[in-house]
Protein backbone atom coordinates (compact mmCIF):
# COMPACT_ATOMS: atom_id res chain seq x y z
CA UNK A 1 0.00 0.00 0.00
CA UNK A 2 1.23 3.30 -0.64
CA UNK A 3 1.50 5.43 2.24
CA UNK A 4 -0.37 8.78 2.97
CA UNK A 5 2.01 11.84 2.57
CA UNK A 6 1.12 14.72 4.54
CA UNK A 7 4.17 16.62 3.29
CA UNK A 8 5.49 18.72 5.48
CA UNK A 9 5.32 20.38 9.34
CA UNK A 10 3.23 23.48 9.82
CA UNK A 11 4.75 26.59 9.45
CA UNK A 12 3.35 30.50 9.99
CA UNK A 13 4.84 31.60 7.22
CA UNK A 14 3.96 29.30 4.17
CA UNK A 15 0.67 28.95 5.67
CA UNK A 16 0.41 33.10 5.43
CA UNK A 17 1.28 32.74 1.80
CA UNK A 18 -0.98 30.19 1.14
CA UNK A 19 -4.26 32.69 2.67
CA UNK A 20 -2.88 35.25 0.96
CA UNK A 21 -3.45 33.96 -2.66
CA UNK A 22 -6.75 33.71 -1.87
CA UNK A 23 -7.07 36.92 -0.26
CA UNK A 24 -10.02 39.39 -1.97
CA UNK A 25 -11.55 36.06 -3.70
CA UNK A 26 -15.23 35.48 -3.91
CA UNK A 27 -15.76 32.27 -1.43
CA UNK A 28 -11.91 32.30 -0.37
CA UNK A 29 -12.47 29.81 2.68
CA UNK A 30 -12.64 26.46 1.37
CA UNK A 31 -9.89 26.65 -1.12
CA UNK A 32 -7.36 28.23 1.61
CA UNK A 33 -8.35 25.11 3.62
CA UNK A 34 -8.10 22.69 0.93
CA UNK A 35 -4.76 24.36 -0.13
CA UNK A 36 -3.71 24.36 3.60
CA UNK A 37 -4.39 20.41 3.87
CA UNK A 38 -2.70 19.46 0.32
CA UNK A 39 0.46 21.18 1.50
CA UNK A 40 0.45 20.28 5.59
CA UNK A 41 -1.85 17.22 5.22
CA UNK A 42 -4.08 18.96 8.02
CA UNK A 43 -5.42 22.30 8.80
CA UNK A 44 -3.63 23.22 12.44
CA UNK A 45 -5.49 25.77 14.72
CA UNK A 46 -3.21 28.45 13.94
CA UNK A 47 -4.19 27.90 10.15
CA UNK A 48 -7.99 28.69 11.89
CA UNK A 49 -6.44 31.60 13.41
CA UNK A 50 -4.51 33.04 10.37
CA UNK A 51 -7.41 32.25 7.88
CA UNK A 52 -10.21 34.20 10.04
CA UNK A 53 -7.95 37.28 10.64
CA UNK A 54 -7.36 37.42 7.42
CA UNK A 55 -11.06 37.17 6.11
CA UNK A 56 -12.54 39.27 8.35
CA UNK A 57 -14.42 36.02 9.77
CA UNK A 58 -14.20 34.65 13.22
CA UNK A 59 -12.86 31.63 14.30
CA UNK A 60 -16.31 29.79 14.91
CA UNK A 61 -16.75 30.45 11.48
CA UNK A 62 -13.59 29.29 9.98
CA UNK A 63 -14.22 26.31 12.61
CA UNK A 64 -17.60 25.52 11.25
CA UNK A 65 -16.72 25.37 8.01
CA UNK A 66 -13.37 22.87 8.46
CA UNK A 67 -16.01 20.57 10.60
CA UNK A 68 -18.36 20.32 8.23
CA UNK A 69 -16.60 18.83 5.15
CA UNK A 70 -15.33 15.44 6.73
CA UNK A 71 -12.65 15.53 4.36
CA UNK A 72 -10.78 18.49 5.95
CA UNK A 73 -8.41 17.14 9.27
CA UNK A 74 -7.93 19.09 12.26
CA UNK A 75 -5.31 16.99 13.31
CA UNK A 76 -2.58 15.06 10.61
CA UNK A 77 -3.76 11.40 9.41
CA UNK A 78 -1.49 8.16 9.78
CA UNK A 79 0.87 7.26 7.50
CA UNK A 80 -1.87 5.03 5.74
CA UNK A 81 -6.07 6.14 5.91
CA UNK A 82 -8.30 3.30 5.47
CA UNK A 83 -11.94 4.84 4.83
CA UNK A 84 -14.87 2.41 5.37
CA UNK A 85 -18.34 3.07 3.87
CA UNK A 86 -20.77 3.12 6.27
CA UNK A 87 -23.21 3.81 4.16
CA UNK A 88 -26.64 1.49 3.91
CA UNK A 89 -25.90 -0.62 0.47
CA UNK A 90 -22.23 -1.61 2.32
CA UNK A 91 -23.94 -2.13 6.07
CA UNK A 92 -26.63 -4.23 4.23
CA UNK A 93 -23.76 -6.77 2.76
CA UNK A 94 -21.51 -7.05 6.34
CA UNK A 95 -19.56 -3.56 6.52
CA UNK A 96 -20.46 -4.18 10.88
CA UNK A 97 -18.23 -6.74 10.79
CA UNK A 98 -16.02 -5.43 8.66
CA UNK A 99 -15.76 -2.34 10.58
CA UNK A 100 -15.41 -4.22 14.02
CA UNK A 101 -12.73 -6.54 12.66
CA UNK A 102 -10.57 -3.28 10.78
CA UNK A 103 -11.23 -1.68 14.52
CA UNK A 104 -10.07 -4.88 16.36
CA UNK A 105 -7.03 -5.26 14.03
CA UNK A 106 -5.57 -2.33 14.61
CA UNK A 107 -6.80 -1.02 18.25
CA UNK A 108 -8.93 2.21 17.56
CA UNK A 109 -12.55 2.94 16.69
CA UNK A 110 -13.42 4.41 13.31
CA UNK A 111 -12.35 8.08 13.02
CA UNK A 112 -9.13 7.24 15.06
CA UNK A 113 -5.59 6.99 14.32
CA UNK A 114 -2.85 4.39 15.87
CA UNK A 115 -0.54 5.90 18.45
CA UNK A 116 2.22 5.42 16.36
CA UNK A 117 0.46 7.46 13.67
CA UNK A 118 0.57 4.35 11.09
CA UNK A 119 -3.14 4.32 10.27
CA UNK A 120 -6.16 6.65 10.38
CA UNK A 121 -9.56 4.32 10.45
CA UNK A 122 -12.08 6.93 9.07
CA UNK A 123 -15.47 6.38 7.83
CA UNK A 124 -17.33 7.16 4.46
CA UNK A 125 -20.46 7.51 3.36
CA UNK A 126 -20.53 5.62 -0.28
CA UNK A 127 -17.66 5.14 -2.42
CA UNK A 128 -20.25 4.50 -5.24
CA UNK A 129 -19.31 0.82 -5.19
CA UNK A 130 -22.48 -0.25 -4.27
CA UNK A 131 -22.83 -3.36 -6.06
CA UNK A 132 -19.62 -4.62 -4.48
CA UNK A 133 -19.60 -3.82 -0.79
CA UNK A 134 -18.47 -3.80 1.84
CA UNK A 135 -16.11 -1.51 0.50
CA UNK A 136 -13.46 0.63 1.34
CA UNK A 137 -10.92 3.14 0.14
CA UNK A 138 -7.45 2.22 1.54
CA UNK A 139 -4.50 5.16 0.62
CA UNK A 140 -6.84 6.59 -2.42
CA UNK A 141 -7.16 2.83 -3.33
CA UNK A 142 -11.15 1.61 -3.99
CA UNK A 143 -11.26 -1.84 -2.50
CA UNK A 144 -14.64 -3.85 -3.21
CA UNK A 145 -16.06 -7.23 -1.57
CA UNK A 146 -14.60 -6.85 2.07
CA UNK A 147 -15.48 -9.41 4.62
CA UNK A 148 -14.01 -9.33 8.18
CA UNK A 149 -11.00 -11.99 7.36
CA UNK A 150 -9.99 -9.36 4.38
CA UNK A 151 -9.63 -6.36 5.75
CA UNK A 152 -7.48 -7.85 8.77
CA UNK A 153 -5.36 -9.20 5.72
CA UNK A 154 -5.04 -5.28 4.28
CA UNK A 155 -4.52 -4.06 7.32
CA UNK A 156 -1.77 -6.10 8.26
CA UNK A 157 0.15 -6.31 4.97
CA UNK A 158 0.89 -2.22 5.78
Amino acid sequence: MAPNSAVRPWSAEHGGEIIARHDGQEGALLPILHDIQHEFGWVPDEAVAQAALTLNLSRAEVHGVLTFYPDLRRAPAGRRVVKLCQAEACQARGGRAVTAAAEAAIGVLLGATTPDGEVTLEPVYCLGLCASGPSALVDGRPVGRLDPAGVRRLLEAG
